[in-house]
């Protein structure tokens, strides 16, 4: 065992008080900048039950034939009884909350403030706006009982393997995460068996996490399937999982 003293500073060690207090002032009002977001999500969404998070590329316009398909996605989901969650910006985005906007269940947008790309769209019944993505990604996982992917880029890619971590590990409640669109997601899925799982980074029972669909018509019927034994109701040990997400 190495035995050597590391110099490793701390704020307490800033030797300027003006400076320490400023610093720690800062701190403070950014931490409490980041609970009330938590704190909002969970006073507006908490009884928006049951709902989907749909994701997927900010980058489709309307004339797209996935922004139409998510259209009538999010429009079967609303009149189904789901709230449907998106990131309340354009694209995929405004196609889910254009949907669900004119179904019967709330149509909800968890906006968050970037440089480029997001600005809101105007069908939001419920609109929240974040500054903090990981706050804005624990109100996609905690409020939602299914997950719609739809082809996107990174941001896409984050959100999906975010929810596959957290089910896989345990740290989260496992729901139906549905991949739309074989001809988009096919290789990633080919990739996944043959180098994660063959190479035994991942179990191949957690491919069965996933859900490939190509109709938009059965995308509901995907979802009631999954909880027809079940129900939609919260258990305790899962509401217990949700408070450590």
């Amino acid at each position: 065992m190495l035995d050597h003293q590391k110099n490793i500073p701390t704020l307490r060690a800033i030797t300027a008080q003006e400076q320490a207090t400023k610093v720690k002032a800062r701190e403070s009002w950014h931490l409490w900048g980041i609970i009330s977001e938590f704190v909002e999500a969970a006073e507006r969404l908490a009884d928006v039950r049951p709902a989907v998070s749909i994701f997927g590329s900010a980058r489709l316009t309307p004339d797209s034939p996935l922004y139409q398909q998510t259209v009538a996605i999010a429009r079967s989901l609303s009149d189904a009884g789901f709230a449907v969650i998106s990131g309340g910006g354009p694209g995929v985005m405004e196609a889910a909350n254009r949907g669900a906007f004119a179904g019967r269940s709330p149509s909800v947008g968890l906006n968050i403030e970037l440089p480029f790309e997001q600005h809101g769209n105007e069908f939001q019944d419920i609109s929240l706006r974040f500054r903090h993505f990981f706050a804005r990604k624990v109100a996609f996982v905690k409020y939602a009982s299914a997950y719609v992917v739809m082809p996107g880029g990174f941001g896409t890619l984050d959100e999906l393997t975010e929810a596959l971590t957290l089910i896989q590990t345990g740290m989260g409640r496992q729901i139906p995460i549905i991949l739309f669109g074989g001809a988009f997601w096919g290789g990633l899925l080919q990739w996944m068996r043959e180098r994660l799982v063959a190479d035994g980074m991942i179990a191949a029972s957690d491919m069965n996490l996933m859900q490939l669909v190509d109709d938009a018509a059965v995308v509901a019927e995907k979802i009631f399937d999954f909880y027809e034994q079940r129900g939609f109701a919260q258990g305790g040990d899962e509401r217990e999982q949700l408070l450590y997400l």
